[in-house]
């Protein structure tokens, strides 16, 4: 079992040497049941094989400022798997915005395999060794740590870097290594690991009725649920602990104008005591917003029709695409977003479809939308192609 890096003279010494190399092999371990934000409890950090260190964030209790030099230091490829949460979370947590980031699931979409491969799978592809997993619920805030514990955070960063290797050998081999950096390019963007605008928070909510509402219900709700946001923020509580979907559309629905009337949607004295002036005062807020459009969809029409059909073309033709190339198509587009460019037209696809996507599949893709390029079912292996 390795040792807890648990004094900053030792993290300093570990992230100096991982700042004289090419590339490490990072890792989070953290509890998020209770609380708005992750509670981080463990950073692993791999400098190749089995020189690997388990950084006890617990006994630091905040002091990583050695490890945001590494993740801010451009000399240093910073691998890890399904980087985005890691790097939001050590982001918060080191007070530094993260540079030269590699994610392995990210490039492994691009050269064959699935970009939401687990890292189990990845290491089996890359090593040939299978991976135990056994401590994915663990609770990491406590200590001491078990020793199953650290095998499987060691684990997680144990191969990463033979992962890593391995994917630019294989982009190297299908002349792609220009699309994996333009990739990890997403990773340097601030807006990655700015807080989301609360105002959106509505578009997370999952309770029954909501096309029902008016306009101005949902301009209501949409407040509201913005309230929720930053009060969870603000105490680092869950959503649902603060009020649960559930309650927020019931206000929405009923717009309360006083303690009493929220009373009535059987709030607890507890909620009452501690939400009732900031509830109100987001009702009263999204009342007076401009009601929201609400789209009432009757029986489909001949235009619904015809978009459905262009957008099963142009998706069978990108999976066609995709299939025959070896290129994942959620890199490419999400099905969201292909219908949405199926309704612009050909004009926005060169800009939904920057560098490598626009190369590989948007200008056909722009042609098909004008007409200019037909589709056929390939004789031998039956995918949509260009004809």
């Amino acid at each position: 079992m390795s040792s807890l890096i648990d004094t900053t003279d030792r993290l300093r010494q570990l992230c100096d040497r991982a700042r004289a190399l090419p590339a490490v092999a990072l890792d989070t371990e953290f509890v998020w049941e209770r609380s708005y934000y992750p509670g981080l409890g463990l950073v692993q950090v791999g400098l190749g094989g089995d020189d690997i260190h388990l950084v006890d964030t617990v006994a630091l209790d905040g002091q990583l400022g050695a490890l945001g030099d590494v993740l801010e230091d451009p000399g240093v490829v910073k691998v890890l798997h399904d980087a985005a949460q890691d790097l939001q979370i050590l982001a918060r947590a080191t007070d530094s915005l993260p540079v030269n980031a590699f994610d392995t699931q990210r490039a492994a979409g691009l050269v064959g395999q699935t970009a939401t491969a687990s890292l189990q799978d990845l290491v089996e592809w890359a090593t040939g060794v299978r991976l135990e997993k056994g401590e994915t619920r663990s609770n990491w805030l406590r200590r001491p740590l078990s020793d199953s514990q650290a095998r499987y955070a060691e684990d997680d960063v144990r191969f990463l870097l033979d992962v890593y290797d391995t994917l630019l050998a294989e982009a190297e081999a299908r002349d792609r290594t220009a699309w994996v950096a333009s990739e990890m390019e997403r990773y340097d963007e601030r807006s990655l690991y700015d807080e989301a605008d609360p105002s959106d928070a509505v578009d997370r909510l999952k309770v029954r009725g909501l096309g029902r509402m008016s306009g101005r219900q949902r301009a209501v709700l949409r407040a509201v649920a913005a309230w929720r946001e930053v009060e969870a923020r603000r105490l680092d509580r869950t959503r649902r602990m603060v009020l649960p979907d559930e309650a927020l559309a019931q206000v929405a629905e009923r717009m309360p104008r006083s303690e009493d009337d929220l009373r009535k949607l059987r709030l607890t004295d507890r909620q009452l005591g501690r939400y009732a002036d900031g509830l109100l005062g987001a009702v009263e807020a999204g009342a007076a917003a401009e009601p929201e459009r609400v789209e009432r969809r009757g029986r489909p029409g001949p235009d619904d029709h015809r978009r459905a059909a262009r957008l099963l073309v142009a998706q069978g033709f990108l999976a066609g695409r995709c299939e025959r190339q070896e290129v994942d198509s959620g890199l490419v587009a999400t099905k969201s977003q292909l219908a949405a460019l199926v309704e612009a037209g050909p004009d926005a696809v060169a800009e939904a479809f920057p560098g490598w996507r626009y190369d590989f599949v948007g200008r056909d893709l722009e042609a098909l939308l004008r007409g200019t390029l037909a589709v056929r079912l390939d004789g031998e292996d039956g995918w949509p192609v260009a004809a």
